[in-house]
């Protein structure tokens, strides 16, 4: 097999077994960035990470508990966690919010602030997906609206 063909089926193979995982913004500057709609999908998933806490806390009240539903549920609840993270660690966090010099003391502080804002965001959206604690859900609204503030604000 000429070397020009094994490399074109080896390209089709990758892509079919990882074509799936290749995500939007992965880390190639391409300069196309939509930061209004990385807000509306950031709360979007909030928001249905709360309506899968209260379907499971609903559910596992039942008398007889429908299991099945309660495992999508919480994988439902995991999967929009993980898209939340996604968002702030690709797109906010590596290509949007950029690291500054700290002798620019202004400029530093604003990164500071806003790399702390999607720190605390990060680490309750882990805490969404060890609890059904709907609090979780409203901080996290709170830091994300903290969030777009400053960052839309200085930019």
């Amino acid at each position: 097999m000429k070397r020009e063909t094994f490399l074109s089926v080896l390209l089709i193979a990758f892509t079919m077994l990882f074509g799936g995982q290749i995500f939007a913004h992965c880390q190639i500057p391409c300069g196309i960035y939509d930061d209004e709609t990385q807000f509306s999908l950031m709360l979007e998933d909030v928001t249905t990470i709360e309506k899968s806490m209260t379907q499971i806390t609903s559910l596992s009240k039942e008398k007889e508990p429908n299991y099945n539903q309660i495992v999508r549920w919480v994988d439902n609840k995991e999967t929009h966690a993980d898209k939340l993270a996604e968002i702030i660690t690709y797109y906010f966090m590596t290509q949007r919010v950029k690291a500054v010099p700290m002798e620019d003391k202004d400029a530093y502080a604003i990164y500071i602030k806003e790399i702390t804002l999607l720190h605390k965001i990060l680490i309750l959206t882990m805490k969404t997906k060890q609890t059904t604690n709907l609090q979780n859900c409203s901080d996290l609204r709170n830091l994300i609206t903290d969030f777009k503030a400053i960052y839309i604000q200085n930019k």
